[in-house]
């Protein structure tokens, strides 16, 4: 890949420090305890693609320069969020985050529920102490969705019956609707008019369900992404390239790969004949092909929108999600 994430960012590279300075004002606190916790998360901040989304799609939408709701949007994006993340991490027991250690993992586990808790009733402030209830209600839709979205996958791990229209809906409820939600609210904060919010919404349920299958592509993968190869199988997780690979199989191969699945106890060799057997299928091939499918379609809606250098990078941005390599 020949374009950088900060070569990407350039149109709003002046946004996005100025960002980072409100944001981190965002979670001051006087409690001496949170108030560490919080500069830890700060610290630990990701590739901030969420704020990027938002500052792009406000542009695009006609919010140059900047207003200060868009800001805010960004950042209730990212203390909601956030507060879901350190959630998860309680329900994984998963003591790395990013390759840092968890909050559950040095706080415990008491402790991070209650910082998740505090992030969640801080998201809702920011929201409410300036009448942002048009993006609090993008927000929390995303919110909602999200958990939604991470039981329906836990009760289908259960019995191993998903289908692809299901696992559509898993990850448009678990990944897409969080990106959707950051474009809507960057249309949201410029007043943008209910059908223009409404495409930035869509196109970025696109770019979502996209990167998801990427994700998910990264599990059958030999090198080291960021995400162990074969996690998702060792979780019990169906994806794509499993379920087409199971449609194409006879019904002896489908029961003994699903009791590779179901009884893989983390052996290494259990996990590899899965890998195996969806390689052989055209599984990976398969799934490339769909996630290049909702790619194209969120290039499509992103056209619609006037030529510049904010849409010009979001179409970067875009092929930067579904070729990176981590």
């Amino acid at each position: 890949m020949n374009v950088t994430l900060d070569q990407i960012q350039a149109p709003i590279a002046a946004e996005m420090e100025e960002f980072e300075l409100k944001f981190r004002a965002s979670m001051k606190t006087r409690q001496l305890l949170l108030d560490k916790i919080m500069g830890y998360i700060v610290k630990r901040k990701g590739k901030q693609i969420r704020p990027m989304f938002v500052f792009f799609t406000a542009k695009i939408s006609g919010g140059d320069p900047l207003p200060e709701a868009s800001f805010r949007g960004a950042a209730l994006i990212e203390l909601l969020h956030t507060a879901t993340l350190v959630h998860d991490d309680v329900v994984d027991e998963s003591n790395y985050r990013r390759g840092f250690f968890s909050i559950n993992a040095l706080w415990k586990n008491k402790i991070a529920v209650l910082v998740g808790d505090y992030l969640l009733a801080r998201g809702l402030q920011l929201a409410l102490e300036n009448d942002d209830f048009d993006l609090l209600k993008i927000v929390n839709n995303a919110v909602r969705e999200l958990s939604e979205g991470e039981l329906l996958q836990i009760e289908k791990a259960r019995r191993l019956d998903i289908t692809e229209d299901v696992y559509f809906d898993i990850i448009r409820q678990k990944t897409a609707s969080l990106i959707a939600s950051c474009c809507a609210v960057g249309a949201a904060s410029t007043g943008a008019s209910k059908e223009v919010i409404e495409r930035a919404r869509l196109f970025g349920e696109k770019v979502g369900m996209a990167f998801q299958i990427k994700d998910d592509l990264f599990d059958f993968g030999t090198d080291e992404v960021g995400k162990p190869v074969g996690i998702d199988i060792k979780e019990k997780k169906m994806t794509l390239p499993l379920i087409y690979a199971l449609q194409q199989a006879d019904w002896l191969t489908k029961r003994r790969v699903i009791f590779n699945v179901k009884n893989n106890d983390g052996r290494k060799d259990r996990v590899q004949a899965v890998i195996d057997f969806v390689k052989k299928s055209g599984g990976l091939e398969y799934a490339i092909k769909v996630m290049e499918s909702y790619r194209d379609e969120a290039l499509t809606i992103l056209r619609t929108f006037p030529e510049s250098a904010s849409r010009n990078s979001l179409e970067q941005l875009i092929n930067y999600t579904i070729e990176r390599e981590k």
